[in-house]
């Protein structure tokens, strides 16, 4: 299955930030490493959005393909609905997700399965294909939060995210597992691991800036 040809963007985009929080847990470590990000980018006067997916009542993908006609999901109108525009408008997007069961959490999966309308499939199927948010120097950032000491015990976590976002078009230009950590806010009694962080959110905005 080849990917179509771009068609040309029309709309700018802002060079603000999404960043998603995919944990279940209030002021876990998967919100404390949103929040700091979060400050990060906006210290470089860039704007910044956390949307915590636990807050959200949305549904799962069900492949009904309703999207097929305009771009966005018609089978549902929920809390999936609003992040939308947010999503097409931002040209920077955080992904972040503690380690559930070698993969990302279920709240993560079923945000990234509702981007599904982002596409344009042509016929017959399987045939040519492109993300209407391709070609727009979007940049990512993804983070994965592990109980695990071992990397192989992370399992597909950071490809789950990553493999998902090139597809729609994003340059992932930093990935951050965050390993041995399970402990409500632990994370912020690990300098280390806050200073990668800094680093990834910079990263992030001199790739937006570029």
């Amino acid at each position: 299955m080849e990917p179509m040809s771009p068609e040309p963007q029309t709309e700018a985009l802002d060079p603000r930030v999404l960043i998603v929080s995919g944990s279940p847990r209030a002021h876990g470590n998967s919100e404390t490493l949103a929040e700091r990000v979060a400050k990060q980018i906006g210290s470089t006067s860039a704007v910044t959005e956390i949307v915590r997916l636990r807050e959200l009542d949305y549904s799962s993908c069900v492949g009904c393909e309703l999207c097929r006609d305009g771009g966005i999901c018609a089978r549902f109108t929920d809390g999936m609905t609003p992040l939308y525009d947010k999503v097409r408008k931002a040209q920077g997007l955080v992904l972040i997700s503690p380690v559930h069961n070698y993969n990302i959490t279920a709240w993560m999966k079923a945000f990234i399965d509702r981007l599904y309308c982002f596409y344009e499939l042509g016929y017959p199927r399987p045939g040519p294909w492109r993300s209407t948010l391709s070609d727009q120097d979007r940049k990512a950032v993804i983070v994965a939060v592990a109980e695990q000491t071992e990397v192989h015990d992370a399992g597909f976590t950071l490809e789950a995210m990553r493999r998902p976002l090139e597809a729609l078009g994003y340059e992932v230009v930093d990935e951050l597992l965050v390993s041995g950590v399970f402990e409500k806010g632990l994370v912020s009694s690990l300098p280390e691991t806050l200073l990668a962080v800094d680093s990834a959110g910079r990263t992030l905005t001199q790739a937006l800036v570029r």
